[in-house]
């Protein structure tokens, strides 16, 4: 069976979506292909049909694939929650929250069910293409490792290393990265990417041809940057930016562990929409229609955080002014009366009080809701498509006034004058009658495109790009596949 691993000289120097277009490629050529990340750091994630939850950037490229995401598609998944510590799901569920020493000591644990995931994936398709994690050039974390080498040594797995160009340097990113690594490892690399380029690639000509001398590595392409990317889900949070330059406008805060911000994603693309990110040390704008709370990791943590900008602040001269507000997920509990942890999941035990918009309180219990969902807007009647992951359970008054409703049960709340609204539904704003009904409260006209749709374009324009500038013949070759 063909396998592949792209590896990275670092983090973010786009291994995922160049994994997402290498899929969509080899799945236009005719064969059947699946994603496969041993193990992820994001807290954006995604609910699996089988109930589990993986990253963001495997469910995008499950999509690429024409296949539905599962848990085997990314087994070891790791969601900060502070600056020192990590929930570990493995193979779609919760295993335990340690912090990163104790996490180096749980490893080796772990590449048993990483082998298994990514075995059973093998049965069922002609091609996997792996990511890596960070960079192979890691050495220091090499023992034990279950994200680059180590894996692709246990698996036996080829390897092809990427450079991102943009941020300077690429020739002693890739032929650096050969010199630190161990002769074996070095020895499964079989070719190397340059990522990101802009402007004319012919001037590096010289450039490329040094690190295939130096490396001994095929050179498989100069790959220009994709700006049509933005259009894509991010995993990454440092990927948020401010969009359009519409009528609406509407502010998001960027808390610290902000989880699950692909559910912003539709509303970047709406031309009605002006959508600002708050950055820490900002004001939140004073003419904005909307202010969104998003998901998150660590709701009383990012609820102190929220207070430290200034942003509690900022939310009642909003709310004064005749502004809404939606909270999402974590977003939905702070806005309650009181937020009460008796186990300390998300940190130290105890109970923190909330913004008070909504007369509800949350519990957190260890019983985590995964699911994806269908449900009823309450106040269109319109049918939404999402899903739920989070820690916790909610009720009050307001909760007689839901937000929508899950199989009949009421989900959600709103303020009795419905300026305030939360809500557990994630990805509520894919659906494209419902986005354009819920954007017209203010003043928006109907939406002009499909985001679903837009998605899957912008994956066929991704792999017609790889097509162009890489050599795919050569990279499934090196995979062993055939077409």
């Amino acid at each position: 069976m063909a396998t592949l691993m792209i590896q990275g000289t670092g983090s973010n120097v786009g291994k995922s979506l160049l994994v997402a277009g290498i899929c969509r490629a080899a799945t236009l050529r005719g064969l059947s292909v699946r994603p496969f990340k041993p193990q992820n750091m994001s807290n954006n994630a995604a609910v699996t049909q089988d109930g589990g939850e993986i990253g963001r950037a495997q469910a995008l490229q499950a999509l690429a694939c024409g296949v539905a995401p599962h848990t085997d598609m990314n087994p070891v998944l790791l969601k900060p929650e502070t600056d020192v510590g990590s929930q570990v799901i493995v193979q779609g569920r919760r295993l335990a929250t340690v912090k990163a020493r104790d996490y180096a000591r749980l490893k080796p644990q772990l590449m048993a069910p990483v082998l298994e995931s990514f075995n059973r994936l093998k049965t069922q398709c002609d091609l996997v293409i792996v990511e890596g994690a960070g960079s192979p050039a890691e050495v220091n974390l090499r023992a034990n490792d279950i994200a680059n080498m180590g894996f692709a040594a246990a698996a036996e797995v080829p390897v092809v290393l990427v450079g991102d160009i943009d941020r300077g340097g690429v020739i002693a990113q890739l032929v650096g990265s050969q010199v630190v690594m161990e002769a074996a490892d070095a020895a499964r690399i079989r070719g190397f990417i340059v990522n990101r380029f802009r402007g004319d690639p012919s001037l590096f000509d010289d450039g490329y041809r040094l690190i295939a001398d130096r490396t001994g590595w095929q050179g498989l392409g100069v790959v220009p940057w994709f700006s049509r990317a933005a259009l894509l889900p991010a995993e990454d949070a440092l990927d948020l930016r401010a969009s359009g330059s519409g009528p609406v406008k509407i502010a998001c805060l960027t808390l610290s562990r902000i989880a699950n911000f692909d559910d912003l994603d539709p509303l970047k693309m709406e031309p009605s929409v002006r959508l600002e990110m708050v950055r820490p040390g900002q004001p939140i704008p004073g003419d904005v229609d909307l202010v969104i709370l998003p998901g998150t990791k660590s709701t009383r943590g990012d609820l102190a955080f929220l207070r430290a900008q200034g942003w509690d602040i900022d939310l009642q001269a909003h709310h004064r002014r005749g502004g809404r507000i939606l909270g999402i997920c974590g977003g939905y509990q702070m806005l309650g009366k009181m937020i009460h942890d008796p186990q300390g999941l998300e940190g130290p035990a105890g109970r923190t009080e909330g913004l008070g918009y909504l007369d509800v309180e949350t519990v957190m219990s260890p019983d985590k809701r995964l699911a994806r969902v269908t449900a009823q807007h309450e106040a269109t009647g319109l049918r939404v498509e999402g899903y739920e992951i989070h820690l916790g359970r909610t009720t009050g008054p307001d909760c007689a006034r839901p937000f929508a409703r899950v199989d009949g049960t009421a989900e959600g709340a709103r303020s009795s004058d419905g300026r305030v609204q939360g809500s557990y539904l994630h990805g509520l704003f894919s659906a494209d009658e419902f986005r354009s009904a819920w954007l017209s409260n203010f003043g928006a006209g109907s939406v002009s495109y499909s985001y679903q749709n837009t998605v899957k374009t912008v994956l066929d324009e991704l792999a017609a790009h790889l097509e162009t500038h890489l050599d795919v013949s050569a990279l499934l070759q090196m995979a062993g596949a055939r077409w």
